[in-house]
């Protein structure tokens, strides 16, 4: 008893609190974790701000995911590498679940980005406690390579109007969108550009000739300081009064017009869902009313698109300051033309005027401190409109987070749970949502780079998560002049190194449908943008229609005899038939339902081919399993060839088919000397019979 409690009460103990493993952390241990987690912080930090535009929020928001989510996953995951925190691809796919839902950047779009990192978090959680990790089995390789080489293009791709400073309409179709950036590229700002450019540089040089540098965090600090020397963001609030163009001005005064009706129709929103809960409560209806939240949330994307139209529109008015003799700045039409010209443009509204801007977009205002905790918003609505986003993401994420770890597990030996990872994945989500953080994820890079820092256990990550933590206490103030461009390059710099057509090609090469499925994925995946879980689905669904297309017609032939004496297909390698005297047909497939017709089918076209035949002999070696319709179809089948004359005979039946067989008759049916435990010995039958008799 005394032994039990020894070892057993630490086991359970290990089972729901993983972190204990780490324990007692040595010298050389903890001095590898050390390293690894301040290396990993200098990659983190900014990344994480990098990711948090992408989601469509503000940098801090990025932080935030970097913070409690990281901790929480190292200690409850089941990988000791594996570093979890804000994600490309998962960011992207925040910012298009919730956009339909609410503006970019405003309170409301924040709030749903956290019940969204909830939701995930709740469906990981509960797929690892029900040990349903083989889930992930649904999507094929074809198909999460079609998706990722999309899904990276498509990232990439969104950041291009951070990389030229151009506005970019958010519609529901990507290709059109990017369209629209391209076609703005004369209106590029090219100091913009320059910063872009110049990191993608500078860390291509920097990963060649100084790889143990965090090139990552010398071009944020690089950036940084040329932006606030040149003076890189230059920005005026102006009166309409100001503004002397008179086309310009009536531009910027519609914009203002459409988005202060958005936010009374938000308001006049937010009012009837009140109105409507308070008579749910009541156990009553007024249909009336949810007629007219119909005809608000249509007047809503009306004025979303519109919006999105002005703002592209007004880009196009390049204005100039002019001093006048009072001393007041107007603005005109600019009339200076050269690389010198500076062209201000609108980029926004604020208390009613005009917010123009001369260079180039920052970071600006980073909060300092840590997030609060703030309760997730729980529109039940709403929730159900996020469902099957939020499954998807939960799907992808665990599918990144599991082919992370099996690829590090494997060089370390590592024996790896993926339920348990998905409890791990699922209570960073859960825990992050009530602490500010949108949806988390593995990260492959910050992994890898964790590995090969030395990283002995999951204080790695708590390390890395603590040099968050002294960056919004302390440093987020030196962030401000941090150019969006730079910002931009990080992350395009990351997902194009994920783009790999190989994996496509090397699918078609193993079978062609595997490799038209996966560029149907990545078909799917671009056409559909933003809504990127449309294209996983696309690619899940023709999965399944290719499976099932397999079960129901699977391979049979009537086999040959080849000169060496062996079977092979007669049609496939041109062979005559074994005998003119009976048939030899072979199944690859267990016998069921979705099938039964097809073997039917196959059985009679054999004898139709050879109708003088006296026996047909099925090879049943691939039949793993039979069900009622199956064995149903198979005694039908033996009934009417008796009645044309011709012998059904079973050859390499499995012991559970024969005893299925056995328990429901049919071996008495078809007469126990037809049923031949290997086709060796049911061909020496047949002989035996036929063709000796013939003779």
């Amino acid at each position: 008893m005394g032994f039990f409690h020894f070892h057993a009460c630490p086991l359970m103990l290990s089972r729901f609190f993983p972190f204990l493993r780490w324990f007692p952390l040595k010298g050389d241990t903890l001095r590898g974790d050390l390293v690894a987690g301040i290396t990993v912080s200098l990659i983190l930090i900014p990344q994480s701000m990098a990711y948090a535009t992408l989601a469509g929020l503000p940098v801090v928001y990025g932080l935030y995911a970097a913070f409690l989510p990281v901790m929480v996953a190292s200690m409850w995951g089941a990988s000791r590498f594996l570093h979890t925190g804000p994600v490309a691809l998962l960011s992207l796919m925040s910012a298009a679940a919730i956009e339909p839902l609410a503006s970019r950047g405003t309170d409301e779009f924040i709030a749903l980005s956290m019940t969204l990192a909830l939701m995930v978090g709740v469906m990981r959680l509960g797929l690892g406690a029900f040990r349903m990790g083989v889930l992930i089995n649904l999507a094929s390789h074809p198909v999460i390579n079609g998706f990722t080489n999309a899904a990276a293009l498509i990232i990439g791709l969104s950041l291009l109007n951070s990389f030229i400073n151009v506005p970019m309409p958010r519609s529901d179709m990507f290709l059109r969108d990017l369209w629209h950036v391209v076609m703005q590229l004369p209106l590029a700002h090219w100091p913009t550009i320059a910063f872009g450019v110049g990191t993608l540089v500078v860390m291509s040089l920097l990963k060649r000739w100084l790889p143990k540098l965090p090139g990552v965090l010398a071009v944020v600090v690089l950036g940084t300081v040329i932006s606030a020397a040149v003076g890189f963001e230059k920005t005026a609030l102006v009166a309409p009064e100001q503004i002397v163009d008179a086309d310009a001005r009536a531009a910027y005064a519609q914009f203002g017009e459409l988005e202060a009706a958005l936010a009374r129709n938000k308001t006049a929103q937010g009012e009837l869902r009140k109105r409507i809960a308070t008579l749910a409560k009541a156990d009553t209806h007024d249909y009336t009313l949810e007629a007219e939240e119909l005809r608000l949330l249509g007047e809503e994307q009306s004025l979303k698109k519109q919006l999105y139209g002005q703002r592209v529109a007004v880009f196009r008015y390049a204005l100039e300051p002019v001093k006048g003799h009072d001393g007041t700045v107007r603005y005109q039409a600019m009339t200076a033309s050269g690389w010198s010209a500076t062209p201000w443009r609108f980029v926004g509204m604020k208390d009613g005027q005009f917010r123009l801007s001369g260079g180039g977009q920052v970071v600006g205002n980073i909060p300092a401190g840590l997030p609060s905790l703030t309760i997730p918003a729980m529109d039940l609505g709403v929730m159900t409109g996020l469902l099957g986003t939020a499954f998807i993401m939960a799907l992808i994420g665990f599918m990144e987070a599991t082919s992370i770890s099996r690829a590090l597990a494997a060089k370390s030996r590592e024996k790896l749970d993926p339920n348990q990872e998905l409890i791990g994945q699922g209570l960073a989500n859960i825990v992050g949502s009530f602490f500010q953080s949108y949806t988390v994820s593995g990260s492959f890079s910050r992994s890898a780079v964790a590995a090969k820092s030395g990283a002995r256990t999951g204080m790695y990550a708590i390390i890395s998560a603590v040099g968050v933590v002294i960056v919004m206490l302390f440093l987020t103030q030196y962030f401000y002049h941090l150019p969006q461009p730079v910002l931009a390059a990080i992350v395009m710099s990351a997902v194009f190194g994920l783009i790999d057509f190989k994996t496509l090609r090397h699918s078609w090469n193993v079978r062609k449908s595997d490799g038209v499925v996966g560029g149907l994925t990545f078909v799917a995946t671009l056409v559909m943008a933003p809504q990127l879980a449309s294209g996983v689905l696309v690619g899940v669904v023709l999965t399944i229609l290719l499976f099932l297309h397999g079960v129901m017609q699977p391979r049979s032939e009537v086999l040959g005899r080849t000169r060496e004496g062996t079977l092979a297909g007669a049609a496939s390698h041109d062979l005559p038939p074994i005998s003119e005297n009976y048939v030899v047909l072979r199944f690859d497939a267990s016998l069921v339902f979705i099938n039964s017709a097809f073997f039917e089918q196959a059985v009679m076209k054999a004898i139709s081919q050879f109708p003088q035949s006296k026996a047909v002999l099925v090879i049943g070696n691939g039949i793993n399993q039979i069900d009622a319709t199956g064995e149903e179809k198979l005694r039908a089948l033996a009934a009417d060839l008796k009645t044309a004359g011709v012998t059904l005979m079973l050859s390499g039946l499995k012991k559970p088919v024969r005893d299925a067989l056995t328990r429901a008759g049919l071996d008495e049916t078809l007469g126990r000397n037809n049923l031949f435990p290997s086709k060796d010995l049911a061909l020496q039958a047949l002989a035996e019979r036929y063709d000796r008799t013939a003779d």
